[in-house]
């Protein structure tokens, strides 16, 4: 199975990002790839912290939707990209969606962020509103895809949970954002999470402005598959079931597991 990575930056204008992430999978539709992976907040950009962010929600029946739905159908692949969602009794907070559109255009599901970013001086829960504690997976091509949300990644728990049912890939879009060590956390994290969990991690980073970039394909021993640096394109690689199996073989920690709660005295 081919995925792609889209990596763009999201510009305060809906039609704007749509039509860079239409330009994006069209230019890769000749590879024909099973997943396209669109970064977090594809729809639009963060803003600075006194930028609302229920102004700009939607449904998930709303436009941006049924256009990656459009998408979808038209190329025939799986699209995940992140959004804004109206919150119902909030009006002043959405949720962070990670929305999965079939190759029939219908909403296969939806993962609304679990970790709010409330770090590194910024505060996401004043913005958001956290999801429920349950994972999400969905099934393509004989591939089982678990999903998580930038900050989610600094939670190796989330990803165990999800391997532990069944992820064979886990699909991360992100708008990481930039700062000192940034980058570094964010390709050692990526990594970290392929080789404790013996899997593939599809990470699409948004770039330019505040994000870092650096969308990557990482293979079970943790190995880049494919990648890119801070510019705005497109990374295809290939995610094969035999080299989940073999890697899984020769290190079995997911079989050697003892605790599958970690307790702590933190109150």
């Amino acid at each position: 199975m081919h995925i792609a990575l889209l990596q763009f930056a999201a510009a305060p204008d809906k039609d704007a990002n749509l039509q860079a992430i239409q330009r994006l999978a069209r230019d890769v539709a000749v590879q024909r790839p099973a997943v396209l992976v669109c970064p977090e907040a594809s729809m639009f950009p963060f803003g600075s912290p006194d930028d609302s962010l229920a102004d700009v929600a939607e449904p998930l029946d709303g436009p941006f939707v049924r256009t990656l739905a459009d998408l979808a159908r038209e190329l025939e692949t799986v699209i995940v990209a992140g959004m804004f969602e109206t919150a119902e009794g909030d009006a002043d907070r959405a949720y962070n969606t990670l929305v999965v559109l079939g190759p029939d255009g219908k909403l296969l599901s939806t993962y609304r962020k679990i970790h709010l970013y409330d770090a590194f001086g910024y505060r996401e829960s004043d913005k958001l509103v956290a999801g429920d504690n349950d994972p999400v997976l969905v099934d393509v091509d004989g591939h089982r895809l678990g999903l998580l949300t930038c900050y989610d990644l600094r939670f190796p728990e989330l990803a165990r949970a999800l391997a532990g049912e069944g992820a064979d890939v886990l699909v991360v879009p992100a708008a990481w954002m930039r700062g000192p060590l940034k980058e570094d956390h964010w390709t050692t994290l990526v990594r970290a999470r392929a080789i404790e969990n013996t899997c593939y991690v599809a990470a699409a980073d948004q770039c330019g402005g505040a994000s870092s970039g650096c969308s990557m394909l990482v293979d079970p021993m943790g190995v880049v598959v494919t990648s890119l640096g801070d510019q705005v394109g497109v990374a295809v690689g290939e995610i094969r079931a035999e080299r989940v199996a073999e890697v899984r073989t020769r290190n079995p920690t997911l079989k050697h597991r003892r605790f599958a709660v970690v307790k702590t005295n933190n109150p």
